[in-house]
């Protein structure tokens, strides 16, 4: 007995073949791959690593010496506080000096300009011609009842010619409710006291000393002037008037 299986019908379709497996897929670059994951893993823990020394601080073995850094720290932002204050005081004393230097610097200047233009209307070209005269008369107290009198005097008229003579001072006023003349003689407390000299071509100050007694309240001073030559000239000043630049706030 034959157990063969039986031949294929001709005409019966071929069964199909199995398909083939897909190639199994492959990386072009399997290292670079790697090696990028290996940085960003690196750069994670650095970074980790930066961030808790930020936040915690540097660890350090001997809390000691941490203290003793902060305190030196301490002690020279302070030397330096001091140093800095030191330097803003100097700098402000040397800064109020400075006004006070270029205050007097202008007051200065400008005494020097009224000279210039006191010198320009008695020797300028334009000047006004004028006599002996007492420009400007001047008094200061100088305590106990004694005042310090300045006298200007002028003269233009004979430019070139030398004014000589004397001054003498008279003041006006009141004692116990009845007016009174002070003269020369009683300003100076002295006998025949002698004038207060001049000499000069275009002006020139004199200076000088009265005394006023108690209780005498002066309206007006007289300035008395005796030349060489000539007759002599007198000029009234209001007490307010020469004593101004005296007053408190002038």
């Amino acid at each position: 007995m034959n157990d063969a299986p039986p031949p294929d019908p001709p005409d019966s379709p071929a069964a199909p073949a199995p398909a083939a497996a897909p190639p199994p897929h492959h990386d072009p670059h399997p290292r670079w791959t790697y090696v990028l994951i290996a940085v960003l893993l690196l750069s994670l823990a650095f970074g980790a690593w930066g961030l808790s020394v930020v936040l915690g601080g540097r660890p350090s073995g001997d809390p000691h010496a941490q203290l003793r850094a902060q305190q030196a720290q301490i002690e020279d932002l302070e030397q330096r506080v001091t140093t800095l204050t030191r330097s803003d005081q100097i700098s402000r004393d040397a800064n109020r000096d400075l006004q006070s230097a270029l205050t007097e610097r202008e007051e200065e200047i400008a005494g020097l300009r009224a000279d210039v233009a006191f010198y320009e209307r008695f020797v300028g070209a334009t000047a006004q011609r004028r006599g002996l005269s007492v420009h400007e008369l001047l008094l200061q107290p100088s305590g106990d009842g004694v005042w310090h009198f300045t006298a200007t005097l002028t003269q233009n008229l004979n430019r070139g010619a030398v004014s000589r003579g004397g001054l003498k001072l008279s003041v006006e006023g009141t004692r116990d409710g009845k007016l009174e003349r002070l003269d020369w003689v009683d300003l100076r407390q002295q006998h025949d006291a002698p004038p207060v000299e001049y000499s000069f071509k275009y002006f020139q100050q004199v200076n000088g000393d009265i005394l006023l007694p108690r209780g005498f309240s002066p309206v007006r001073v007289s300035a008395h002037l005796d030349p060489a030559n000539g007759a002599e000239v007198e000029q009234s000043f209001t007490w307010a008037d020469a004593t101004a630049r005296s007053a408190p706030g002038a």
